[in-house]
């Protein structure tokens, strides 16, 4: 069952559970675009010792539409604020990734360590034509309000450029097909002709890159190794930029390592967990 917090301008939907008595900081799961925090259902027990927070984003799951502008990062800390949350392991795939990675930067006394998946920061770099190619046909689903189309490409990155998605398990892929549906059902707005009205996007953090030396937490970069080379390329880069960085590749998953490979995904967050020093006073 989701939890909501009302706030003055929007209200969270998030999971929340663990033990009455937890010990460590509570695990903040951050999802990916176009589907929400259900995509954390192989990890919510993986931590019976921790608290584990998975919200949903905004214009996600059960969380709010924006009206007006909002960056991700500032959503999370009014999250934190309202649960009288100080610090926490952020956790994040794809743009849940940069999110965390922000976090890190903008407010480093409330985080102990990161992991990213998908991504390097808030701001990748994408140079390679599969991942050019498939933004390009993203954004021209859009615009001809081809929802199925959107949702198609959208499933191009949960196989990669190396395989099809029929070689993708059946439960990830139909999971990712559900929560993107969701999604569009829940809030995608149309105007008086039926035309899809795009929703707003995110206000980005910018300069992430060159404010990577404020991070001096550990970074756990945990990337599919099927995923796209850019994916992979700004996980590596964020991981040997930063003070303690660490870049781990999950085999047989490509963009949700943590949906294909969860065994391997949650074993290298706990090796993370082991080596943070116990929470900031």
């Amino acid at each position: 069952m989701k939890r909501i917090v009302e706030l003055a301008d929007q209200h969270i939907a998030h999971l929340d559970v663990g033990p009455e008595d937890p010990t460590g900081q509570p695990l903040l799961l951050l999802h990916g675009g176009a589907v929400d925090s259900r995509m954390w259902h192989l990890q919510l027990d993986a931590f019976p010792e921790r608290r584990v927070l998975a919200p949903d984003a905004r214009g996600h799951g059960g969380s709010s539409d924006a009206e007006g502008p909002f960056r991700l990062v500032d959503d999370v800390l009014a999250l934190l604020d309202a649960l009288e949350i100080e610090q926490v392991v952020a956790v994040g795939v794809s743009m849940g990734g940069g999110t965390a990675c922000d976090l890190a930067i903008e407010s480093p006394t409330r985080v102990a360590g990161i992991v990213v998946g998908g991504t390097g920061t808030s701001e990748p770099v994408f140079e390679d034509p599969w991942a050019l190619q498939a933004f390009a046909d993203w954004r021209a689903a859009e615009q001809r309000g081809d929802l199925q189309g959107w949702i198609d490409v959208l499933q191009r990155f949960t196989a990669g450029p190396h395989r099809t998605l029929d070689q993708v398990d059946p439960a990830v892929r139909d999971l990712v097909d559900a929560m993107a549906r969701d999604t569009l059902e829940q809030h995608l707005r149309t105007d008086a002709d039926g035309t899809p009205i795009l929703p707003l996007p995110p206000t980005p953090v910018t300069g992430t890159w060159q404010l990577l030396d404020r991070v001096d937490v550990p970074v756990l970069a945990l990337c599919g190794a099927l995923d796209g080379p850019d994916h992979i390329a700004n996980g590596r880069r964020l991981a040997e930029t930063v003070t303690d960085g660490e870049y781990v590749e999950v085999p047989g998953a490509s963009h949700y390592p943590n949906l294909e490979r969860p065994e391997l995904f949650n074993g290298a967050l706990r090796d993370l967990l082991r080596r943070i020093s116990p929470p900031r006073r």
